[in-house]
């Protein structure tokens, strides 16, 4: 990691159908190999599942169930004279948004549907119920950092 200067933030573009900047992040997390088009394919088809399904708007179901996901504190590892110790300190708004996505990209894919579409429609539909693999892991990270309260005086 240079040490010199931290890197520029890139500027992502709003997405085409909806003018989101998020979603754009959210299917380039998504994308594999660099196929843009299929990702947002993917995407499209699996909000046009939660409409038909929650008769709700998908971008704003989509915000909902990122807010239900993103974690606000998380522990860091910590050397202190020896020892490791397990630090919990508060998350950037941009992690959180970045572990959100990513924590909801990985649900969907250990989901056991058939197609991509599914899984993501299925992991947004649980997310914003308050369940799922998703919300889960954000619950226990959570948990952790409740555990390890002890080491707050580690924090730097």
């Amino acid at each position: 990691m240079s040490r010199r200067h931290a890197a520029e933030k890139r500027e992502v573009l709003p997405d085409a159908k909806f003018g989101d900047t998020v979603l754009t992040k959210f299917m380039n997390n998504l994308m594999v190999d660099g196929k843009k088009a299929v990702a947002e394919r993917i995407v499209y088809n699996a909000f046009d599942r939660v409409e038909e399904k929650l008769k709700k708007s998908p971008v704003e179901v989509f915000h909902e169930c990122l807010d239900n996901i993103k974690p606000s504190v998380e522990v860091r590892s910590r050397r202190v004279g020896g020892a490791t110790y397990q630090v919990p300190v508060e998350v950037r708004p941009e992690r959180r948004e970045a572990l959100a996505i990513r924590w909801l990209i990985a649900a969907a894919k250990k989901r056991n549907e058939n197609t991509m579409e599914e899984r993501l429609a299925g992991e947004l539909m649980d997310a914003v119920n308050g369940r799922g693999t998703a919300v889960k892991k954000r619950e226990d990270t959570h948990k952790m950092a409740d555990a390890n309260k002890a080491f707050s005086h580690y924090r730097w």
